[in-house]
């Protein structure tokens, strides 16, 4: 598989220094926006595969317009506290999933689209 390029929108610096450390053996590039319209700018300039946006950063209705937009991108929502409804949420709107900030390795998996290993207790 490629290594993908991604963008990281999150206005918080030290969660965006944390996912692009967690990102840097994975993807041919990280590039990070503070703000929805500096991701618009980024995914413009860079031609990015994975998008990773904080919904604190990025609010749920622009996900959809980047999906529409930007039509072979994948979106992986993140948010402090995601619950269901806005896993559902961002589903709806076309995001690939929605995991909590502070999950890295979750976060890494949802955007470089690596399934989830089921442990399993032998008998």
């Amino acid at each position: 598989m490629e290594r993908p390029t991604v963008v990281i929108a999150n206005s918080d610096s030290t969660r965006c220094a944390v996912l692009a450390r967690g990102l840097h053996e994975h993807a041919r590039g990280v590039i990070v926006a503070s703000s929805s319209d500096e991701l618009r700018s980024a995914i413009r300039e860079h031609c990015p595969q994975v998008v990773i946006a904080d919904l604190e950063t990025v609010p749920l209705g622009s996900i959809s317009g980047l999906r529409d937009e930007f039509n072979n991108l994948t979106v992986v929502c993140t948010h402090r506290v995601p619950d269901e409804q806005m896993w559902a949420a961002s589903l709806d709107a076309g995001a690939s999933d929605c995991c909590s900030s502070g999950d890295v390795e979750d976060v890494v998996r949802a955007a470089l689209g690596i399934p989830y290993r089921v442990r399993t207790q032998a008998a």
